[in-house]
């Protein structure tokens, strides 16, 4: 069954009082956050390292951290958000004074307001986090924020909401050490009825699609408040909804491919009857005519099956020269699309590549391809990453819920995750991020510097169920590494993104192909 992609009546006055304190927010600028509550500390770090299964001895062994060219002991990158997560707060009254000590984000207005238009479900879609330098026990970080932009009513598998965003800047001092892109859906969470409906349908929970009426909000920072080019590089904001010019035609028989593309998964039809794999798709299949049909998600790998370079005339969106190929897939289907990462002049029919999603905005991804064994500065050779296969059980959710100072109810209580539509309770995204980075700094070692996660999530970890982590290299210019990462579970794409990460060249190891890599299932 397909989820009915139409808006729900939204009420104006609702939807205009949004507009304006999105407006509001973007004129406040950089807010002032307050400082940390505590100072980085080596218990904090023991519990996070031990509810993620990380076993990097820079964190808990002072030798092991100096011998990999640190002063001293220093905390998980990926923890730099949990040292100012505002924490658990007791349902108890508390003085004027105790609220005042509490600390303000450029978002907590609109945050509050769409309470009151019964969008009270919340999932977080988005994080892109970079990092400075690591993070030393004993300094107290302080933290601004400022808004990003606000897109919506849009309908999602979760209900009718509004996608979030806003921008966190670190300083231990008056030093900068790290800056984060955070998004949430905030949504209406359905009624019983139609969540057992929308559970049994095939579109990712937290994907969006473009929105359904020409009232979608769309509220931007201003060019002024955004980071400097000379600054240290975070993973850059999607552009803004419905910029980018050459959109690809959504329809019944297309849908279900561009939400797979939202989520990281390269999805093939499939005829229901007969079994027949067709790209592009249709509404019939051509062997047997039959109109009912699904989907199967592709490895993600192939082989150039003929290309064209094109120089001319100049297309909106793309730089010339570029590369258009065709690219034939080992389940049998041809798909068309960019390559990227390596001189046009080197492609070549037969060539190997991988799939790569190109975010280019809210609604968009496009699914282009990279060479899996190119060599020089376009493109290293590809190293897989060994797989992590982890179990998702109550206890393990809750722990590192906990470990990252994550009290929202929907990651420990049943009955509360079911309100909002889903069958148990699941995963926050700090802890997703924890284990991206975990999955990296294994395969790169405890030398290795990370300097950047961003990370989208697609449908959700919940408990019972079996998370697959894994990922592969893309690029690599000196110790500078890109890392393609891929989480799946059993209905789909939990998590994909990149990972940068600088490697000392002794310490990475040759690819193993008998381990699968990001884009592959399971």
């Amino acid at each position: 069954m397909t989820v009915d992609r139409t808006v729900d009546t939204v009420d104006d006055a609702f939807h205009a009082r949004l507009l304006e304190l999105a407006a509001a927010a973007r004129e406040r600028g950089e807010v002032d956050g307050g400082t940390a509550p505590d100072p980085v500390n080596t218990p904090m770090v023991r519990h996070w390292v031990r509810a993620m299964g990380d076993t990097n001895p820079v964190y808990l062994d002072e030798e092991a951290a100096r011998g990999a060219g640190h002063d001293g002991l220093v905390a998980p990158p990926a923890m730099l958000q949990v040292w100012t997560m505002r924490g658990y707060l007791a349902p108890v009254e508390h003085d004027r004074e105790d609220h005042a000590e509490r600390p303000e984000s450029a978002v907590d207005d609109l945050l509050a307001y769409f309470a009151t238009g019964g969008y009270a479900g919340v999932v977080a879609t988005n994080c892109e986090q970079s990092y400075d330098r690591y993070l030393r026990p004993g300094e107290r970080l302080r933290t601004t924020t400022r808004f990003g932009d606000l897109t919506g009513p849009k309908r999602t598998a979760l209900g009718t909401g509004y996608f979030l965003t806003w921008h966190t800047t670190w300083y231990s001092g008056n030093e900068r050490v790290g800056r984060m892109l955070f998004r949430v859906l905030k949504f209406q969470p359905p009624t019983r009825e139609a969540a057992k409906e929308r559970a049994a349908a095939t579109d990712p929970p937290a994907a969006s699609d473009s929105a359904a009426s020409s009232g979608s909000a769309t509220v931007s920072a201003s060019a002024s408040a955004s980071a400097s080019s000379t600054e240290s590089a975070a993973p850059a904001p999607a552009a803004e909804p419905g910029s980018y010019p050459l959109r690809p035609v959504r329809n019944a028989d297309t849908h279900f491919f561009w939400n797979g593309a939202l989520v990281g998964e390269l999805r093939i039809q499939r005829c229901a009857d007969c079994g027949r794999l067709r790209h592009p798709p249709g509404p019939m299949c051509p062997s047997c005519h039959s109109t009912t049909r699904d989907h199967v998600v592709a490895a993600g790998t192939g082989k150039v099956f003929s290309h064209v370079v094109h120089h001319h005339p100049n297309v909106p969106g793309r730089t010339s020269p570029y590369v258009v190929a065709v690219v034939e897939l080992p389940e049998g289907v041809r798909m068309v699309g960019n390559i990227l990462g390596i001189a046009p002049e080197r492609v070549h029919s037969g060539m190997r590549v991988r799939v790569d999603f190109e975010r280019v905005d809210e609604d968009l991804v496009l699914p282009q391809w990279r060479p899996v064994d190119a060599a020089g500065p376009e493109g290293p050779s590809a190293s897989a990453l060994p797989t992590l296969e982890l179990p998702m059980t109550r206890t393990s959710i809750i722990t590192q819920a906990l470990a990252t100072r994550d009290f929202q109810d929907i990651h420990h209580d049943p009955d509360r995750a079911r309100a909002q539509g889903a069958p148990d309770i699941f995963m926050n995204i700090l802890t997703t991020q924890g284990l991206v980075e975990r999955c990296v700094t294994d395969w790169a070692g405890p030398a290795a510097r990370v300097r950047s996660i961003a990370i989208r999530l697609g449908v959700p970890n919940h408990a019972g169920d079996t998370f697959s982590l894994g990922g592969a290299v893309t690029e690599r210019e000196g110790s500078r590494t890109t890392v393609a990462i891929r989480g799946t579970n059993t209905t789909g794409t939990h998590v994909s993104g990149t990972v940068v990460v600088d490697v000392p060249d002794t310490a990475v190891p040759a690819a193993d192909p008998a381990v699968g890599t990001a884009g592959e299932e399971g």
